[in-house]
């Protein structure tokens, strides 16, 4: 499927326009990059960029698009719409990692006509993905090695919830329930069952008992849609003290799992897991550090970035062709808005202790003596040079978070974990 309808009118105006002043085919640097971290965050993680190349891939202009956009645009415009195909460079940093106010996580370059036309298209996925990846990496931070299931597919867009389950794969969740991103990414998928499969049978127990039949006595069974203790033991009478695990969706669920977890024990049904669901985010997860709770399903809050649903990435004109020919930084002074000219080069300087210190973003060249090069060849004359499987992207994120400095894991509102510092 085409991506080039995923954009903005206002990239087709100034592409005509540009063209009509002879200036579209001028070399151009865009920069994505965001002014502050969203929601008091200490860190943001970068997620989509796979997307993006995906996306990047597949924009192009069809027979059937052009002639829809016939009344938008003037025949110069279209012309050059049917011939389209990026031939510039796309430079990042790599899914998984993390990113600071400034961070130039993703730099497009080409003529000001091929670049201007990805901005929507770079935008839409970038903040959406890193978004849900900076919030799922908090709950995973909050989770401690308990494991979270994405599941909030029915809260979102049927396509941002595929999108939003790769990004929370990178970050740390398990598995997704929706099946969609297990077949177009591979994330592990994982399913327990609803109320509305107990109601529908004549008893509580006649329903454990269909699904123990079915996918054998490692399931998990829902034991809160009449009476929790009550159905505990059913559960265990039906599976046997070999019973995979038990979902608790409602009530205190500190104390829920806490009196659970007693039953269980003394039923005999040590090794049974106790998963709690029901509105979760990073905040409640932490208050659950301490409860027999051994892993998490998230729906809503995963999906829609805990409260900050987009990551407040912007696309700014930091270069561009002059006269002679050479490159010259351009940049915006708006008030409350300015960004910084310049192709830039990102690199991260490291502590003694092999530590995140500091984000260092320079226009100079030069790199500095010990920094971790951050940005990385995407995107060669069109191609796509940079794709990688979506583990790849979970293991750096793992390695990311263990390299940030330990305040960086609060969950309070507060500054970046790190300074970013331009030269």
């Amino acid at each position: 499927m085409s991506t080039a309808l995923l954009t903005d009118h206002y990239e087709l105006t100034m592409l005509q326009a540009a063209l009509r002043s002879g200036a579209a085919h001028r070399r151009a640097v865009f920069e994505v990059f965001a002014r502050h971290l969203p929601g008091g965050r200490r860190y943001g993680v970068v997620a989509g960029t796979g997307r993006v190349l995906d996306s990047l891939e597949s924009f192009r202009f069809r027979p059937d698009e052009l002639e829809f956009l016939a009344t938008a645009v003037d025949a110069q415009t279209l012309e050059f719409l049917a011939d389209y195909r990026f031939s510039g460079h796309v430079y990042g940093y790599r899914e998984g990692d993390v990113y600071f106010p400034a961070s130039p996580i993703m730099v497009v370059e080409g003529t000001f006509a091929e670049a201007v036309l990805l901005e929507t298209m770079i935008l839409s996925v970038l903040n959406h993905d890193c978004a849900i990846a900076s919030a799922a990496s908090r709950m995973t931070t909050a989770a401690a090695g308990r494991p979270i299931i994405e599941m909030g597919s029915r809260r979102t867009h049927e396509w941002a919830a595929v999108a939003a389950a790769r990004a929370a794969y990178i970050a740390g969740f398990s598995s997704t329930s929706n099946l969609m991103a297990s077949r177009l990414y591979g994330v592990p998928t994982a399913g327990t069952a609803a109320h509305a499969f107990t109601l529908l049978h004549d008893s509580e127990q006649a329903a454990f008992e269909a699904q123990v039949a079915t996918l054998g006595a490692s399931t998990t069974l829902l034991v809160d849609t009449y009476d929790v203790a009550q159905a505990v033991r059913t559960a265990v009478e039906v599976a046997g003290s070999k019973l995979g695990a038990v979902r608790i969706d409602s009530g205190d669920l500190a104390v829920a799992a806490q009196e659970v977890r007693e039953q269980l024990d003394s039923l005999g049904a040590f090794s049974t897991r106790i998963l709690v669901t029901s509105d979760l985010d990073e905040y409640a997860i932490a208050a659950l550090a301490a409860a027999p709770v051994d892993g998490y399903g998230v729906g809503t809050s995963v999906v829609t970035g805990s409260g900050v649903p987009t990551a407040a990435l912007v696309y700014k004109l930091v270069a561009r062709e002059t006269a002679t020919g050479k490159l010259e930084p351009v940049a915006k002074r708006s008030v409350g808005k300015p960004s910084r000219g310049g192709r830039k080069q990102a690199y991260r300087l490291l502590d003694d202790a092999g530590r995140y210190e500091t984000e260092f973003v320079t226009t100079s060249g030069t790199a500095p003596d010990g920094g971790v090069p951050l940005l990385h060849q995407l995107v060669r004359d069109g191609e796509v040079i940079g794709a990688e499987p979506l583990e790849a992207a979970r293991a750096r994120h793992r390695e990311a978070i263990a390299l940030l400095p330990q305040e960086a894991l609060h969950l309070g509102r507060g500054y970046a974990a790190i300074p970013t510092e331009f030269a």
